[in-house]
């Protein structure tokens, strides 16, 4: 699906960013992983030579404008072209308005909207010349339907979507397609801690019962990257077991 294509996936290092790396890898791609830990970066590129893929390290700060564009710049002078960008890189600094600091709201708009815009400014200018590519933001069903003591980072995926909207309409005359993915409780080291009441309190809230799994939005981030997608942009996918409809 991906062969001859170069896709780069920004906070690779686990979870749901290092199981779109496997999945697009396993369909032909070769990889690209940026984190800012580069350390943490080896697991996913263990795992994408097992698939057989090409893969390729960099250390990469999303949140510095000019970092940000001479990493892209070098990517695109080694590899030729991006035909695929996926924004996943994101943190969370929890708390309740009252109680949440100037620097954990910053923290959190910078890595998880201005990284996203960041990235897909550097990346722009090649896809632009190619006259083809796709971007797959990752944003939340928080940024849709908020959550109590989420207001940074629910307002900084309401950002990433309404940026998604606005960057498919200026890139589409290129042939740029942009979408967005949301996903809701997804199993990860943090959900695998919870206590049991806790648990059964968050799957009661999900129609179908069950988290989802990284490889669930992974699936779908390859579909929207992919040419079967090729009349799709702008759009957002709910990745929540129908917690949004």
């Amino acid at each position: 699906m991906f062969k001859g294509k170069t896709a780069v996936i920004t906070g690779a290092a686990r979870g749901i960013g290092q199981a779109i790396a496997v999945n697009l890898a396993s369909k032909g791609a070769n990889i690209v992983i940026c984190d800012l830990q580069t350390e943490w970066l080896e697991e996913t590129a263990e795992a994408i030579k097992k698939t057989g893929g090409k893969v390729t390290c960099k250390e990469l700060d999303v949140t510095n404008h000019d970092t940000a564009s001479a990493v892209f710049q070098e990517i695109a002078s080694e590899t030729g072209s991006i035909d695929i960008l996926i924004n996943n890189a994101g943190i969370t600094r929890d708390g309740l308005l009252m109680r949440m600091s100037e620097a954990d709201w910053d923290a959190v708009l910078a890595v998880n909207l201005k990284g996203t815009f960041n990235c897909t400014k550097a990346v722009s200018r090649t896809m632009m010349k190619q006259r083809s590519g796709a971007i797959v933001n990752i944003a939340s069903i928080i940024g849709i339907m908020g959550n109590a003591g989420q207001a940074n980072y629910g307002a900084s995926k309401a950002g990433v979507i309404a940026f998604t909207k606005s960057v498919a309409k200026e890139l589409a005359s290129r042939n740029i397609r942009v979408n967005a993915v949301a996903p809701g409780f997804i199993t990860s080291k943090m959900t695998d801690a919870l206590s049991d009441d806790v648990r059964d309190a968050m799957l009661e809230a999900i129609p179908l019962k069950q988290f989802g799994t990284p490889e669930n939005v992974a699936d779908v981030v390859s579909f929207l990257a992919s040419d079967q997608a090729a009349y799709i942009t702008g759009e957002v996918v709910n990745i929540s077991g129908g917690m949004v409809m």
